[in-house]
């Protein structure tokens, strides 16, 4: 596989516009791979404006968190500054994390297409960001190290963001009927203990914006992590058990339905992940072996499912 991959950096380095068809048989999946160069790379103007209106929208869901009146003082829209900022920064790092990484293995991957959504009802003000990987993923190294790259950037962003956000959230007094309430994870309750301590009866933490964000951070990160199909966990899953991934994936869409009856939102996942389908396909090299470093950051990632995973994420 490495002179596969060798190939391939030579035809890209020696010429930028050519098109070039390689016919590479790799039993048992040989195949035609086309790679296509540009003489001038382009500037991403849909990845910049999605980026700008995404930024915009997630700034009006921020300042309406924080009480503003967007309707008499626009200025006032400066407010969402904070959660706008957190959360675009983990977006962010998680996506340009599986950039990153395709770029070091060779994969051609699109830049991050972030996703503006509507303020209302989507308080959050964005729907997520993605990648578009373009190329065939060569071996299981490869197909761990992008999908891993991505979940342990967003982490290592959410969990500092939560931190110094609880520090500045307040506990206030529980008022029956009005907001709704967060879910806990594992990994939220333990920092909670920390910083707070015992809250007492009828008290609560009242998240400020910066750590709403990071919480939203953690719970993304979580919905990635799940081991199905081609998002991250199902990626990094394949990687580490091969087609079992399809056992496990089954398993926890099953378990998705059950917990559907705590929250209704999981019932929307298993069927998105119905759609798209639970089997993760096979990579171009697919008896290749992961060396013991990949297993440990593999058994990390699951481990940063584990403490980020909340059954209840909202309710009334």
């Amino acid at each position: 596989m490495n002179g596969f991959r060798e190939l391939l950096n030579k035809i890209r380095k020696k010429n930028d516009y050519e098109r070039r068809r390689i016919d590479i048989s790799i039993p048992p999946y040989g195949e035609e791979i086309f790679i296509q160069q540009e003489k001038k790379k382009r500037i991403p103007y849909l990845n910049i404006l999605l980026f700008l209106l995404t930024i915009f929208t997630t700034l009006v869901a921020g300042a309406l968190m924080e009480g503003a009146d967007l309707r008499s003082d626009f200025s006032s829209l400066k407010m969402g500054i904070p959660f706008s900022f957190t959360l675009i920064t983990i977006l962010g790092f998680h996506e340009f994390g599986h950039f990153i990484a395709s770029r070091i293995h060779g994969v051609k991957a699109t830049l991050p297409y972030f996703i503006p959504a509507p303020p209302f009802p989507f308080i959050i003000g964005t729907f997520g960001a993605f990648i578009k990987v373009k190329s065939p993923i060569y071996d299981k190294k490869t197909l761990l190290d992008i999908g891993a790259a991505g979940p342990i950037a967003g982490f290592l962003i959410a969990v500092p963001s939560v931190i110094w956000g609880l520090q500045i959230s307040e506990v206030r007094e529980v008022i029956p009927g009005q907001g709704f309430v967060l879910g806990n994870s594992l990994l939220l309750h333990i920092l909670e203990k920390i910083i707070y301590g015992n809250i007492p009866p009828g008290y609560d933490i009242h998240l400020g914006s910066v750590a709403f964000a990071g919480f939203i951070g953690l719970l993304v990160t979580a919905f990635n992590l799940l081991p199905i199909g081609q998002l991250d966990g199902g990626h990094i899953s394949y990687a580490l058990f091969g087609r079992k991934q399809n056992i496990i994936a089954k398993i926890v869409f099953v378990s998705l339905i059950l917990l559907s009856f705590l929250w209704l939102g999981w019932l929307i996942w298993a069927m998105l992940i119905y759609t798209i389908g639970f089997k993760h396909p096979p990579t171009v090299n697919d008896f290749s072996i992961i060396d013991k470093k990949r297993k440990i950051i593999g058994y990390i990632c699951i481990t940063i499912f584990i403490l980020c995973f909340t059954p209840i994420p909202f309710s009334i």
